[in-house]
């Protein structure tokens, strides 16, 4: 059986992609910050879908992780087929009110550990013959969004990122694809520290990690270049590309910035 390392694994839409890409027959690899989480998806996985599961607990802010990453993998990368970059997070806030460091570690691991990573595991995967790069990108890297301008900028390098990659790949035998999810029942809003406002209202749009990780292993292997889940989710980004940018940033201002404004 081949192997797929997946990042961000321990919760949320990189457990449930895990969990999607064992119903293909996948060994895995895991990473995540999580250890204990880790653990307890190794456990769960192993237990009813009968593969190997390694993890690594890595804090891919660190610009060490990546190298890291590759070294741990070495003993299973002659039958590496997979190479999910799911990790990420975002911070809801002003940016001039954030934490600089902490802004700068959104992109260290939404941004820099997928160009990392990318570039250590394209060659193995063409030694192979043959390979999979999934990409998780965002409905906010369609357009701006203050009060998450560095999360919402590093999805958009994401989109970029993976459709250049995936023209430059084409007669490699592997295939680069990127999938973009929009409000998501995850520990997403939490880490960002958003307000009871937003939570409500991405509430109503919410689609579970597991639907969302179906469409996204689905996309990968149909060999799609990218794919935005869910109906509510396109017609926002459609409608987003049909505005004005002025009308975008309001919105997403209004939405992202509502509580912000409110306890100045």
């Amino acid at each position: 059986m081949a192997y797929a390392l997946v990042t961000g694994a321990a919760k949320g839409i990189g457990k449930s992609i895990a969990h999607e890409l064992t119903l293909r027959n996948y060994n895995l690899l895991l990473v995540d910050v999580d250890g204990r989480g880790l653990a307890l998806t190794k456990l769960e996985l192993e237990r009813t879908a009968g593969v190997h599961v390694a993890y690594l607990v890595g804090d891919l802010s660190l610009p060490e992780t990546p190298e890291a990453v590759f070294k741990w993998s070495s003993a299973w990368q002659d039958e590496l087929e997979v190479l999910v970059n799911n990790a990420a997070f975002g911070l809801n806030g002003a940016f001039a009110a954030l934490p600089l460091q902490e802004q700068l570690s959104i992109i260290d691991v939404n941004i820099k550990s997928v160009v990392a990573l990318s570039h250590r595991f394209i060659p193995v995967l063409k030694k192979r013959g043959r390979g999979y790069i999934l990409n998780i990108g965002s409905n906010a890297g369609y357009q701006p969004v203050p009060y998450l301008n560095i999360y919402a900028a590093s999805k958009a390098f994401i989109i970029s990122f993976t459709r250049s990659l995936r023209h430059e790949l084409r007669s490699s035998g592997i295939v680069v694809s990127c999938v973009s999810p929009g409000s998501t029942d995850t520990h997403f809003v939490d880490r960002a520290g958003m307000g009871n406002h937003i939570r409500k209202t991405a509430e109503r749009y919410n689609m579970t990690p597991r639907a969302v990780a179906k469409i996204a292993v689905n996309t990968l292997f149909k060999g799609n270049a990218e794919r935005i889940t869910g109906f509510q989710t396109k017609l926002g980004v459609f409608l987003s590309w049909l505005a004005p940018k002025s009308w975008a940033e309001k919105f997403g201002a209004n939405i992202f910035g509502r509580e912000i404004q409110i306890s100045k």
